[in-house]
């Protein structure tokens, strides 16, 4: 599958304020993208230097191999056959939503809007609804007509910008799977900016996760998951714990749950002394043999998970979600081992 957008080593600045600097990944004909990261990290401006609102004053980025930008050279929004789907949808009040959906189609024939129309209309599910007005209809509805109004002019590329930010929890969810849906059945490349990490395991085929301004990784959901490439992507997106450590071997380190095997770490873990081991919720279990012993500070009960917060003895805080903890009051005392899979270990910093 060939790229079709190329972003290559940007910088963004406002004044003397750098948003971030030498950006790079490219996104795949046909794929989802996703940015992902915590507020003011850079990620909608990147979204917006895409979409030509920001200049950038280095690198270049390219559609389908066209040149969109360069620090000397910015096409302009409407010459780059890039849509954007925004945050509060952007839908006009006073036009119902057909006359919404094609509202950038003014170059084509009655006929062809029409057709367009229709066809937008049926694959958002909303086909009764032609002659609705905003007002009329539902966040989640009034996001889709936003985003039957972007495929409208058949993008090559569509930006959706916290689309789904409005919206209580359950609708967020459901139609952040429709949306992925509708887009597959259209074919539209796609690149979506969140900060929660649910959405963006549930859309994208491939996520880049930023903070301060940097991209720390850029691989699929899986990878993020599993391979973290530095201790902020183990905490941000596997909801990371850590634990310290000590190496013996290349791949085994002494912590206060025993000699513990761990995937190969890089050659500089392996010259480190003192390694910081990660644990996620799922590691950690009761076990009345096991060599940690915790003491239990307190539960959050979530319906199908309990997480059970725990204090080691030097008073490292951590959470486990085994079921065999959920009943057990605060306070008790509780014996604990690991579960070895997907462990790994990072540089003390």
């Amino acid at each position: 599958m060939k790229n079709l957008l190329s972003v290559s080593a940007i910088t963004c600045r406002y004044g003397q304020h750098e948003i971030f600097s030498e950006l790079s990944f490219d996104v795949a004909e046909g794929s989802i993208a996703c940015l992902l990261g915590p507020s003011g990290c850079g990620k909608t401006t990147a979204l917006r230097a895409i979409a030509g609102f920001e200049p950038i004053v280095t690198g270049a980025i390219e559609l389908n191999g066209r040149t969109l930008s360069t620090p000397s050279h910015t096409l302009p929004p409407e010459q780059r056959q890039v849509g954007m789907v925004f945050q509060d949808y952007a839908l006009f009040p006073h036009l119902q939503v057909a006359a919404n959906i094609a509202f950038g189609l003014q170059h084509h024939t009655s006929a062809s809007r029409q057709q367009i129309t229709a066809q937008l209309l049926a694959l958002i599910r909303m086909e009764d609804m032609g002659k609705a007005y905003p007002h009329q209809l539902s966040g989640g509805q009034q996001q889709r007509v936003a985003l039957a109004r972007a495929l409208a002019p058949k993008p090559k590329l569509l930006l959706l910008d916290e689309p789904f930010s409005n919206l209580d929890t359950e609708l967020r969810r459901s139609l952040s799977l429709e949306v992925r849906d509708i887009l597959r059945q259209s074919g539209t490349t796609a690149i979506l900016v969140t900060h929660d990490q649910t959405e963006a395991f549930n859309v994208a085929d491939v996520i880049g996760v930023m903070a301060a301004g940097k991209l720390w990784q850029w691989g699929n959901a899986r990878e993020l998951y599993h391979t973290p490439a530095s201790p902020f992507v183990a905490a941000f997106v596997a909801n990371g714990q850590f634990i310290v450590g000590r190496m013996l071997t290349a791949n085994t380190v002494a912590t206060a749950f025993g000699e513990i095997e761990v995937e190969p770490p890089a050659a500089s873990t392996v010259a480190a002394v003192e390694v910081d081991l990660l644990l996620r919720p799922g590691n950690i279990v009761y076990d009345i043999t096991g060599a940690c012993e915790a003491r239990i500070s307190g539960q959050q009960f979530n319906g199908a998970i309990t997480l059970t917060s725990l204090q080691l003895a030097d008073g490292t805080k951590l959470i486990s979600q085994d079921v065999n903890l959920a009943d057990m009051a605060e306070n008790t005392l509780v014996r604990l081992s690991l579960l070895p899979l997907h462990l790994r270990v990072f540089p003390r910093c």
